[in-house]
């Protein structure tokens, strides 16, 4: 059967309700099921908090015995595996479905083109790649992970009149209005970590939760590139980490600093591997395990070293005094901890070693939000996906802090999709292909 507008209409209201809970489906992805009998949805879905039931079965069951000779929209290919529930394309299969229209096939190699000849094989008629653009814009995290072995990474700045981020020394600068500042609430709602460098979280001393109200529940996993350990104790981020999870990157040995050593990046100074440790658990210095290894690491090359963002080396550009050894860094990290911080080691400044680091936990898509110099170590990796700008009229003026990026200069691969205006602010999107 060829597609017509009437499926992309139906898949188009499938894709919508997948975004219901994004960033709320564990290592799930959110997936969107329409149930359509005669031109009527019967039953409708999106996964489940957690991750389960997936959206096929619970759509199913509120179409009941509509559902037999009725058409299925999934944005994603139904499951083909027995895992903790039986397969989504038995299910399909069992109620009776003549069709079932598609719009991403799922790169998991579990399921990928099995669904889809599970359901042929048992005489269901089957199209997919409906709206597939669309879809897998609304699937960007999870197929990211899938494929790329990370998690799906944005930069969002908001940059003032005259270029800046910020003001030197003044903490928090509030640059856009309140209306886009509810939108950016709303992307961390939908987003599984958030990321800062240590600079900000000392000169901001930011919260990084979700305020917004209803979405408070939804606050994303915070991050801090904390080479040495220097988040202050009373910040907002260790207060209230027993509530929303705080993590902590430091660095995976400590060094004496000396003059030689002043300005060199932890990977550049001796016995400091860029790909030792593990993200997640404990540093065991009698440890040989690593981190899985991605692009040149894993056909035994060396990762290109990428020097830590000058004013992020917080025992320099905040004055604050460099541990000296192994035992003031522990009593460091047992404070963290006993404050509800979960400290882990892995190279703050190589996010080639990071990311992949992070999707092994379960994340799926990183906000990278505080620091200009954490930002360009994103962006001079290559390893951003989207990228939110938000321009306002405000001007900064002296001491401001120089944004890393702006409308005229970005990077090159990424492509503009779309400009919002919230109250006098413009957002301009740029993203990479999947």
């Amino acid at each position: 059967m060829s597609i017509t507008p009437h499926d992309e209409r139906f898949m188009a209201a499938a894709i919508r309700l997948s975004r219901w809970h994004l960033g709320r489906t564990a290592t799930n992805p959110s997936v969107g099921c329409l149930i359509v009998k005669d031109g009527v949805i019967a039953g409708r879905a999106v996964t489940a908090l957690s991750g389960r039931p997936h959206a096929e079965t619970q759509a199913l069951a509120e179409a009941g015995a509509l559902a037999r000779g009725a058409t299925a929209y999934v944005t994603l290919e139904p499951c083909s595996h027995h895992g903790r529930t039986p397969p989504c394309s038995e299910a399909l299969i069992a109620y009776g479905v003549a069709r079932v229209v598609i719009s991403v096939t799922d790169p998991d190699p579990r399921v990928s083109g099995r669904g889809i000849g599970m359901l042929r094989e048992a005489g269901i008629e089957v199209d997919a790649g409906v709206l597939e653009a669309e879809g897998r814009q609304s699937l960007a995290a999870y197929l990211t992970r899938q494929t790329k072995n990370r998690p799906y990474v944005t930069v969002k700045l908001a940059v003032s009149a005259d270029g800046m981020i910020g003001r030197e020394g003044a903490g928090q600068v509030a640059i856009t209005g309140p209306e886009a500042r509810a939108q950016v609430q709303a992307l961390r709602a939908e987003t599984d970590a958030i990321l800062v460098g240590i600079g900000t979280a000392i000169a901001d001393d930011p919260l990084l939760t979700v305020r917004a109200p209803g979405l408070q529940s939804q606050s994303p996993i915070r991050i801090v590139l904390d080479p040495l350990l220097a988040l202050p104790l009373t910040s907002k981020l260790v207060e209230t980490a027993r509530e929303v999870p705080v993590i902590v990157v430091a660095s995976e040995e400590v060094w004496p600093l000396s003059a030689d050593a002043e300005g060199l990046p932890p990977s550049a100074l001796p016995g400091i591997s860029p790909t030792r440790g593990e993200i997640g658990k404990r540093r065991d210095p009698n440890s040989g395990s690593s981190l899985p290894a991605t692009g040149d690491i894993a056909r035994g090359g060396s990762p290109e070293l990428i020097s830590p963002p000058v004013g992020e080396m917080p025992c320099r550009a905040e004055g604050g005094n460099a541990p000296t050894d192994a035992t003031e860094m522990d009593s460091r990290r047992a404070a963290l901890e006993a404050a509800g911080v979960e400290v882990v080691h892995c190279n703050p400044y190589h996010p080639e070693v990071l990311l992949p680091a992070l999707a092994t936990r379960g994340i799926s898509s990183l906000l990278v939000e505080g620091g200009a110099k954490t930002a360009r170590l994103f962006l001079e990796a290559g390893l951003v996906d989207r990228i939110q700008l938000y321009q306002a009229p405000v001007v900064i003026g002296e001491s401001g802090i120089e944004s890393p990026l702006d409308a005229t200069d970005i990077p090159s691969g990424f492509a503009h999709t779309g400009t919002l205006m919230f109250g006098e602010d413009r957002l301009d999107e740029y993203e990479r292909g999947l």
